[in-house]
């Protein structure tokens, strides 16, 4: 089965808890604190795959989870880091965040790896946080949540030619006489309903990767038909191959058909139009193709118009070699520049803003910031020491003299994330 597009919900591992522990032995007065730290949570990370061809294992999972990093434990022994969890894709996949619509990553060589989703930082044991002030703090850190976010992972096929044209054009039958491809041919439409990938291999040793893409129809831009699961997969490719049914077996016009194809690429994205181009005149075994390859080249006296009878192979061979020499010639392409790849940080997402925002919503003061909200969830509230700790440091980040400033009273509920507190200036 064909999967080419799935909407899947990750969580990455939280980090281990902090431990709160002393070293207690006989004749050792003096023990001290012992408490280890918390390993850290386990990444989500997506690997490509040369093997797969589909994102079908993806569709199945639905959610990813990690595992939590391994709680600290005394006499100094630190929590065990959780194992990353690796999700193989094939070649080609893209990665957008749900939620933002932006493109975190695009995965296209073999082994490439991204991380989708940080696992949380394990909590300090209370050993970390012993200094000459305190040399025996009474507290320890809980582990850093993981993040979360939902993406979408959209296959966008890695071919280096691919074929476009009206459905029953000739293009499976084409691609299966010059590759080793296997796609399916028969006379209707809309025969081709995957992308069907061939791998076309010349006398002196080049070779290059062909897709018969599904067939393309008048509005595909705007999802009439196959739409863009067609025109997508056509992103990728170095060469577009226009393939046009010169005998006008279906009671078309050449010329009609080819108009339609470029106004259905541009329509969807002018790097579609952009790219080298060639058209394959294809069924000139048939009565009426000569003489519609004539009117077509008077048409169009500037293209590069390749005539093939495909079951019979002629013309094939001049076709493959020019369609080498141009993905030769041609650097491989890149779907996105730098600038549009965005930095994922999914849980908290804050980054590039202030360090805390403070608004009044229902005559509640509502907090929120990447740093005060890791340093909540971090924050053992059972641990009165734990306590002092997370006031004294939204104090140091000028929490309490913001609040203030904003008109904030002795008393006023304060809230951080669903929780609400007191405030006591």
């Amino acid at each position: 089965m064909f999967v080419d597009e799935v909407v899947i919900k990750i969580a990455a591992g939280d980090g281990g808890d902090g431990c709160t522990s002393f070293r207690r032995e006989k004749y050792v007065p003096m023990g001290g604190p012992n408490g280890g730290n918390g390993g850290h949570g386990a990444n989500v990370i997506f690997r490509t795959d040369e093997g797969l061809k589909t994102l079908i294992d993806l569709k199945m999972m639905k959610h990813i989870k990690g595992d939590k990093g391994v709680n600290g434990k005394g006499q100094d022994r630190n929590g065990a880091d959780a194992e990353d969890v690796v999700v193989k894709v094939p070649c080609g996949t893209t990665i957008t965040d749900i939620d933002t619509g932006d493109v975190i990553a695009d995965l296209v060589h073999k082994n490439e790896e991204f991380v989708v989703a940080h696992g949380g930082r394990g909590g300090m044991g209370n050993h970390a946080f012993a200094t000459h002030e305190n040399t025996a703090p009474e507290f320890s850190e809980l582990g850093e949540p993981g993040e979360k976010i939902t993406v979408k992972c959209e296959l966008k096929v890695l071919a280096d030619v691919g074929l476009v044209g009206m459905p029953s054009v000739g293009k499976s039958t084409l691609i299966n006489s010059i590759s080793n491809a296997n796609a399916k041919v028969g006379a209707y439409h809309f025969t081709t309903l995957n992308p069907n990938l061939g791998y076309v291999q010349l006398k002196d040793g080049r070779s290059f990767i062909m897709a018969d893409l599904p067939g393309l129809i008048e509005g595909a831009s705007e999802g009439i038909g196959l739409g863009d699961k067609f025109l997508k997969h056509a992103m990728r490719t170095k060469v577009i191959a226009h393939v046009v049914d010169m005998g006008a077996e279906e009671g078309r016009d050449p010329k009609d058909d080819f108009e339609k194809m470029v106004n259905e690429l541009s329509k969807y994205d002018k790097k579609l139009v952009d790219k080298p181009h060639i058209i394959i005149a294809t069924k000139m075994d048939l009565d009426a193709a000569e003489d519609n390859l004539k009117d077509f080249k008077k048409a169009y006296p500037n293209e590069m118009i390749y005539p093939v009878i495909a079951p019979l192979e002629e013309g094939l061979d001049d076709l493959i070699i020019k369609l080498q020499d141009m993905v030769d010639e041609l650097e491989e392409v890149k779907l996105y520049g730098d600038d549009e790849i965005k930095e994922s940080h999914v849980l908290y997402k804050f980054k590039n803003e202030e360090p805390f925002t403070i608004t009044k919503e229902n005559g509640i003061w509502v907090l929120r910031g990447k740093e005060v909200e890791r340093l909540f969830y971090m924050t053992r509230f059972s641990e009165p020491e734990g306590v002092e700790r997370f006031a004294r440091k939204l104090k140091g980040m000028g929490v309490e003299k913001k609040l203030e400033e904003l008109g904030a009273a002795r008393g006023d509920d304060v809230q951080i994330v669903d929780y609400v507190f007191e405030f006591k200036n």
